[in-house]
C-alpha cells in the first residue's frame, strides 16, 4: 500500500475509532473494530467504471474471505460531488443486484457533505453518515441479521443518533471529522 493510501486508511480508521465508536453511531462497529475484522481498501481510480469494477473485486474478496467481517471502499480522489456519489452508489446498488449479491451484501454511505433528503446541510443529523472521504460499507447481510438479532430493536438507533448529533452541534461534529484528517 502506498504512504499516502496508508494514511487514508489510518484516518479512517480514526474516524471509525474516536467518532463512531465514541459516539456509538454504531453499535456494532465497536466490536468489529477491536477484533480487527474491518478492512479498509482504499481506491485510487478517477473513473466511475472503475469504481464499481473495484467494488465487485472486494465483493469477490470477501466471499474467499469470510474472516474479514465488513470493507469500508475509500474513495479519496472520486466523488468530491455529493450528487455523483449518490449516482455511484444507485448505480453499485444495482450492479450488486444483477450480479446475484442483494440479501448477501448492502451497502452503508458516507460521504463528506452527507446530506439526508429532508434536511438542510448544516443539520448535524447528517454526520451520521458525514466521514473524512467517500466511501461505501460493504456489508455482510447474514450478519447484520445477526447483530439486530442479538441487539433486539434497532429502529431507536437513527432516532438516537439524530438527538445525539443535534445535542452535540454541528460545528463541534466537524471539528471532530477535521481532526481525524490530523
Amino acid at each position: 500500500m502506498q504512504e499516502a493510501d496508508h494514511q487514508v486508511a489510518e484516518q479512517t480508521l480514526a474516524w471509525v475509532r474516536t467518532f463512531i465508536v465514541a459516539h456509538n453511531i454504531c453499535p456494532f462497529a465497536k466490536r468489529e473494530l477491536e477484533g480487527g475484522t474491518i478492512r479498509v481498501e482504499v481506491v485510487r481510480s478517477k473513473k466511475v467504471d472503475v469504481a464499481l469494477e473495484e467494488l465487485i473485486a472486494e465483493v469477490e474478496w470477501l466471499n474467499e474471505h469470510p474472516e474479514t467481517e465488513t470493507t469500508l471502499l475509500v474513495f479519496p480522489t472520486l466523488f468530491k460531488s455529493f450528487d455523483h456519489y449518490l449516482d455511484y452508489v444507485e448505480l453499485a446498488e444495482s450492479l450488486l443486484a444483477e450480479l446475484g449479491y442483494e440479501g448477501i451484501y448492502q451497502l452503508a454511505t458516507f460521504h463528506p457533505d452527507y446530506c439526508f433528503a429532508d434536511a438542510e446541510p448544516e443539520d448535524a443529523a447528517n454526520y451520521t453518515n458525514r466521514s473524512p472521504y467517500a466511501m461505501v460499507h460493504l456489508l455482510r447481510e447474514a450478519s447484520v441479521e445477526k447483530a439486530i438479532e442479538f441487539y433486539g430493536d434497532t429502529e431507536q438507533i437513527p432516532e438516537r443518533n439524530i438527538a445525539h448529533l443535534t445535542a452535540l452541534g454541528s460545528a463541534a461534529a466537524e471539528e471532530q471529522l477535521q481532526r481525524c484528517l490530523k
